[in-house]
């Protein structure tokens, strides 16, 4: 059985400009951005968005979407609404964090394919709190079983959206070292609790490129697939190092390719025994013609909002990033 998971920074998903579902803290802090935010323009935003995500898995539909910059459970219901076109059963977990933007992470997900798994009847989703002195966004932890015929396997699924370059890239990267030290210390607790074989793969707009520090050294995503599978402490593996070899990149920022999106396997995703393993050579950055803007650099077409202007033809700052697992 194979599944194709897929990663998406919605760049300013966010609820219309009066919206009863967000705190007057949040409107104070946000409502200049969304000023003439209306529904006519989250209408364009979902179908633009939408137009994408029913193309992906060779027009399927991802079985799990992970994604990032969405507001609130709202806006992420009524793109799952739009996804209606593709007769699937997909279900939501979101993390309400208290990022000072009121951005937050989510998995949308198929639940004839997947079950998030229950304790006690809760289920075992977890906002892991990154500690910073401004808030920023969790890092979700979602422990999902397989709905296999042969069996349910736990496969464990960790979100991310690190902090922002914003105000310079080194003076801010040691929020994105804490997010890695918090994504690697949870990563082990993982292990203890569930086992040395637990499968986890984590995901994320990490604001950092896979050779930065929060990510080989705090995170311990490495390059080297043999030091992952033989190493003594949880290590991951980073997927995204093969594409780096191209140039490609997930974001542009002056024209210039970065590739900030990332899927991180640990070991057991990676031998030839485990349940669950990534199939080799699946990562992919999704580049759709129409995303593209014309010109020699190959930056996606933004939508904009935010205080920006909105380009309708436009769909995200950032490329889909999907990678394909095998059940065995």
């Amino acid at each position: 059985m194979d599944y194709h998971i897929t990663f998406w920074n919605l760049e300013n998903l966010f609820d219309i400009e009066h919206s009863p579902r967000r705190t007057e803290k949040l409107q104070r802090a946000i409502g200049s951005d969304v000023k003439g935010w209306g529904p006519t323009q989250l209408n364009q935003k979902l179908d633009q968005l939408n137009r994408i995500i029913i193309q992906l898995n060779n027009g399927n539909g991802p079985d799990i979407l992970g994604v990032c910059e969405v507001e609130n459970a709202h806006v992420l219901h009524l793109l799952i609404q739009k996804m209606g076109v593709l007769n699937r059963n997909y279900s939501l977990v979101h993390d309400d964090s208290d990022d000072r933007r009121g951005i937050d992470v989510a998995f949308i997900y198929d639940a004839d394919m997947f079950t998030v798994e229950e304790e006690n009847g809760e289920p075992k989703v977890y906002d892991h709190f990154v500690l910073r002195r401004t808030a920023t966004r969790d890092i979700l932890q979602v422990n999902f079983l397989t709905n296999h015929s042969q069996g349910q396997q736990r496969l464990v699924l960790i979100a991310n959206h690190w902090p922002s370059r914003s105000g310079g890239q080194y003076e801010s990267e040691g929020y994105r070292q804490i997010a890695g030290e918090t994504l690697s210390y949870f990563h082990q607790r993982i292990r203890e609790v569930h086992g040395d074989a637990t499968p986890v793969l984590a995901m994320g707009d990490f604001n950092d490129e896979p050779f930065n520090e929060s990510l080989t050294r705090f995170a311990l995503a490495l390059r080297s697939r043999a030091r992952v599978v033989r190493g003594r402490i949880p290590y991951f593996l980073n997927l995204m190092w093969p594409l780096m070899d191209y140039g490609t990149a997930s974001f542009y920022f002056g024209n210039k390719p970065n590739m900030l999106d990332q899927f991180l396997a640990n070991e057991n995703m990676l031998k030839s025994n485990s349940a669950i393993k990534v199939v080799p050579d699946s990562v992919s950055i999704e580049r759709f013609s129409e995303m593209i803007k014309p010109g020699a650099y190959g930056v996606p077409k933004h939508f904009g909002g935010m205080g920006k202007k909105i380009a309708a033809d436009g769909y995200s700052d950032h490329y889909p990033i999907s990678v394909k697992l095998r059940e065995s």
